[in-house]
């Protein structure tokens, strides 16, 4: 029984392809070391040894004996094991893309290189260069990986079913099959399947698989939920605002996976580079081999020309920093995005939801009769919007929760388009709105009220009038809130070589300055429509500025086309606007940009030195050949090993730090 165990489990790991890779490729190098310690030498001593000769009319002639080359122990030399496992794929598929799409890539001067090798009977230094580049391959495959593994935490944590209550019965979904408007109960321990609005109970929430943050987030009714979440303790019942496909858990695994399946620019450069390269490397080995008459440094130019570590490294480095950003909720769509993050120097953000929480709070509670108090008539005024969904209805609700109120129920309550609403309560009848419900209803608005709000209302705030069986009541002033680290955000992203930070809102100049003037902004544009951001962008791209512009609304995504790089809040933000963008900050959190603009930096850094260290150890390789001090045993080691060293460099992003 214990022995099916092992073997059934040896089958399992073994039939995972990136295993089964691994395997193969530690059961090569171990072929290789026994050709160093024995085959090997035997074999190539053979191959190497200097032959008698004889001069007959002034040419110099082998000895019988020594005519033909001594390789009949070559076969038996174990690094042709080590070929045929590492090295036959690398060479099939490099060959398979020149003759059938005429791909140059960098493979094919590496599997040049490698038949080269075999040619000259160096069979050790062809075993090598087969082996290291699949180790190469294991690095970036296992880098990769990682960065897949944030894919399918997501989609484990993803919820599989939902609790939906039709016509008073509860039944068992899909979550997928939620749909906008569905009642859906989520009871203790259980992952929340919907974005949605609460409407009875309340629990402790912990977010942290979509915000990052540690703490868990108290939620009641009125509040707003996100999918993939974890209920923690009461029983909720959660209305549906978005279809199970779209929710946000969702929208994130479809967003990671497509930043996965875009291949970054970099890589392309590292195939052009391997047009240049494969001539180059071509000609130079014949010059050398013709000038020297020796084949062995031929052949040594050939390997180590191979650009492995352009080859290896700078995908590995961008798929890094992608995978390292991904953790922080953080999604890059391509390593074109993250590239162009590097070398941004200024950033436009929208107002309202991005710099601004995008939500109403209550900001005034103004009471005009002398027996009303303020939480008397925020009380009244919860209980009258009690009923309605609007977001003024929830910010005063909202506000009465904080403040322990207890409203009560409204006995009867009618919309009143564009207005507001009317609503009785303690048999009182209650009008909430806009001054144009009032004046419609025969509302006096005298002039000492007006006086008394007019320097409330001067900012951005929003006035609701309230009115209590035919009199004027109170003023309510509601207003979006900026957000706490606003501030301190455009102070970091000056910090990491921000020089200019902007302020681009379709809203009236006052509450642009005062956000503006809150969150510190260098610049400030406002009552812009859409195609006005898009001309204020225009003009500093034709400048040869690169510019990231972050937003949240539909009317934002014009202007993500037009910026260097587009940055959306994925939690507030719309669909068409998170599509948009290049970058999509999944924690709705601003105070995470500068986290992504160092990244991006240590990216490009990475991406440099892998480059540079590249092609001064090749540099310095083709010299040493060239001159017959490094034999092709060497300058595979030498150069493959380099290749290796850089793409652990690549690796090391996954730890590094950005805050």
């Amino acid at each position: 029984m214990k022995k099916n165990r092992i073997t059934t489990t040896c089958r399992n790991w073994i039939s995972e392809p990136h295993r089964r890779f691994i395997l193969l490729t530690a059961l090569s190098g171990g072929f290789l070391i026994w050709s160093f310690l024995g085959g090997h030498h035997d074999a190539h001593a053979a191959a190497s040894a200097p032959a008698a000769h004889s001069t007959v009319e002034g040419r110099v002639l082998s000895a019988p004996e020594e005519a033909a080359p001594p390789h009949g122990r070559v076969a038996f030399d174990p690094a042709w094991f080590t070929i045929l496992i590492s090295g036959v794929p690398i060479v099939w598929m490099a060959f398979k893309q020149f003759f059938t799409r005429l791909n140059i890539r960098a493979g094919l001067l590496i599997s040049i290189a490698l038949l080269a090798a075999l040619a000259v009977g160096e069979y050790f230094a062809a075993g090598e260069v087969a082996f290291i580049m699949a180790l190469g391959e294991i690095l970036e495959g296992h880098t990769l990986r990682k960065t897949r593994s944030g894919v399918r935490k997501l989609i484990h944590l993803a919820p599989r079913s939902a609790q939906v209550i039709r016509e008073g019965v509860e039944e068992t979904i899909p979550a997928l099959d939620v749909r906008t408007g569905d009642v859906v109960r989520v009871r203790p321990g259980k992952v929340i399947p919907v974005d949605g609005v609460i409407l009875r109970g309340d629990s402790t929430v912990d977010q942290s698989i979509l915000t990052g943050e540690a703490l868990p987030v108290e939620l009641t009714v009125g509040d707003r939920t996100m999918a993939g979440t974890l209920n923690q303790f009461g029983t909720m019942d959660i209305q549906a605002a978005k279809d199970g496909q779209d929710s946000t858990i969702q929208r994130m695994i479809s967003l990671v996976e497509k930043a996965q399946q875009q291949r970054a620019p970099v890589v392309r450069l590292a195939d052009r580079w391997a047009t240049v390269l494969v001539p180059t490397a071509l000609l130079t080995a014949v010059l050398v081999g013709l000038f020297t008459q020796d084949v062995l440094r031929a052949v040594t130019i050939l390997i180590v020309f191979c650009p492995c570590a352009l080859a290896l490294a700078t995908p590995t480095a961008v798929m890094a920093g992608i995978g390292n950003l991904t953790r922080k909720g953080i999604l890059v769509k391509s390593g074109g995005a993250l590239e162009d993050m590097g070398k941004v120097t200024e950033v436009a953000f929208d107002k309202t939801g991005t710099l601004t929480e995008g939500r109403l709070m209550l900001s005034d509670c103004i009471s005009f009769e002398p027996d009303v108090s303020a939480d008397d008539l925020l009380a009244q005024v919860a209980a009258v919007e009690s009923r309605s969904e609007h977001p003024v209805a929830q910010a005063i609700l909202k506000a009465a929760r904080a403040r322990l109120l207890s409203p009560a129920a409204a006995e009867s309550f009618r919309m009143v388009p564009g207005r507001g609403v009317e609503a009785v309560v303690g048999g009182h009848t209650y009008l909430a709105g806009n001054q144009r419900l009032m004046d419609e209803t025969g509302i006096v608005i005298s002039a000492e009220p007006q006086a008394a709000m007019s320097a409330i209302l001067a900012g951005d705030k929003v006035p609701l009038w309230v009115a209590r069986d035919g009199r004027l009541l109170g003023c309510l002033a509601l207003q979006d809130t900026p957000r706490a680290d606003a501030a301190r955000t455009v102070a970091r992203l000056h910090d990491v070589g921000i020089s200019r930070v902007m302020l681009l809102t379709g809203d009236h100049s006052s509450a642009a300055r005062r956000i503006g003037a809150l969150a510190g902004v260098d610049e400030i544009h406002d009552e812009l429509l859409p195609e006005d951001k898009v001309r204020i962008l225009e003009g500093v791209v034709a400048k040869g500025i690169r510019i990231a512009m972050v937003g949240d609304g539909i009317n934002d995504a014009p202007a993500f086309k037009t910026a260097t790089v587009g940055i959306a809040m994925g939690g507030v933000g719309s669909d068409i606007s998170v599509d948009a963008a290049d970058i999509v900050l999944m924690q709705d959190n601003i105070h995470s940009l500068p986290c992504l603009k160092r990244m991006a930096r240590m990216t490009l850094s990475t991406i440099t030195t892998g480059i540079l260290f590249s092609l001064s150890l090749n540099i310095t390789a083709i010299f040493l050949a060239a001159n017959g001090w490094m034999g092709p045993v060497a300058g595979a080691l030498v150069h493959n090993a380099g290749s290796v060293l850089v793409v652990g460099n690549a690796a090391l992003l996954f730890r590094r730090r950005c805050e």
